[in-house]
Order: structure tokens, then C-alpha cells, then sequence
């Protein structure tokens, strides 16, 4: 599970430094407290960028997993709407998040040096989901064909999509 804002990097030059902090961490805050409700592992954060693990530490099944990362997904996005409607009270700019989900293996666990080392998973399926959410639309959540196997009813095409690093289109689809 990857969401990022879109165009981050131009609101921090608009944003004073101490606005800045105040914004980020007030999105930051509230969507690590909907992660974890829906039982999702914030592995790191990456700017305004956010990578949340289903499944892991605590092991669970698939359809679950998607359930949980989906619902996740979609209250994010309900609380941006929100937050939007104060910060723009406050003069602060409105955020659009774009979240990309993808179900599949990776390697769990500490990866980096002797020196310093981070819990985080690797591999196809981390990459994928990376990709997926930098080809879905702002304020979006777009999911695989993986994902979608398990929530059938919440979802349409989106499209076909050529992503960086991957081998042809891929197919991907709009949760609603």
C-alpha cells in the first residue's frame, strides 16, 4: 500500500518551513491512526509519501488482507477530504492523495547494514504497488488485479497502463 500527495514538492515552496512541518504532520498523524485501526503496519515514510504492510507482523488471509487495505484506503481519503475543509479554513492549500494497492509475496523483515537496518519488505509485488499509485489519478485509489479478486463490487477499470519497470499494460482498476 503506497499514497502520496500529489505535487508535494511545489506546495513546500509556497509553505514557510514551520507551516510546512504543521501541515505534513497533521496529515501524517491522521492517516497513521487509519492504518492502524484498519490494522495496517506503517513500514516508513518517504517525504509525504506513505508505505503501509498488511499481513505483517501479524500474519493474515488474503481476502482480509485486501478488505483491510481497501477500507484503509478509502478512509484516508475521506479524512483528506476533511482536513482539506480546515486547512483551507487556515489558508493552508488542499491536499489529493493517489493510493496504489497491490497483494502479493515479498521478503519481510530487517534489511540494510551492520550500522543501521530497517524493518520493511522487498520484492515484485512492493515495486508493483509503488507503480500503481504513481499511474492513479489524484484523490484516487487504484488497485491490482490481485487486489481486486477480493473486492469485486467495490471496484471498476481504470484502464490499461504501461508502468515503469514492468513488462506490458497493466491492467488496473478504480476502487469506489
Amino acid at each position: 500500500f503506497f499514497s502520496d500527495i500529489k505535487g508535494f514538492g511545489e506546495i513546500t515552496e509556497r509553505l514557510e518551513p514551520e507551516e510546512l512541518t504543521e501541515l505534513l504532520t497533521e496529515y501524517l498523524t491522521a492517516m497513521t491512526g487509519i492504518a492502524t485501526k484498519y490494522g495496517g503496519t506503517v513500514d516508513k515514510y518517504i517525504g509525504d509519501a506513505i508505505m503501509v504492510l498488511f499481513g505483517t507482523p501479524s500474519e493474515m488471509p488474503a481476502g482480509e488482507q485486501a478488505e483491510r487495505a481497501t477500507s484503509c484506503a478509502l478512509a484516508m481519503q475521506a479524512q483528506l477530504e476533511k482536513l482539506n475543509v480546515k486547512w483551507q479554513a487556515q489558508k493552508l492549500p488542499s491536499l489529493k492523495a493517489r493510493i496504489g494497492i497491490h497483494q502479493g509475496k515479498a521478503v519481510v523483515g530487517n534489511f540494510g547494514s551492520a550500522r543501521r537496518s530497517d524493518y520493511t519488505c522487498i520484492g515484485r509485488s512492493v515495486n508493483l504497488a509503488s507503480r500503481i499509485e504513481g499511474a492513479c489519478t489524484p484523490g484516487s485509489v487504484f488497485v491490482s488485479e490481485q487486489v481486486r479478486q477480493h473486492v469485486l463490487d467495490d471496484t471498476q477499470e481504470a484502464g490499461q497502463f504501461e508502468l515503469k519497470g514492468i513488462d506490458g499494460l497493466t491492467t488496473l482498476y478504480e476502487l469506489k
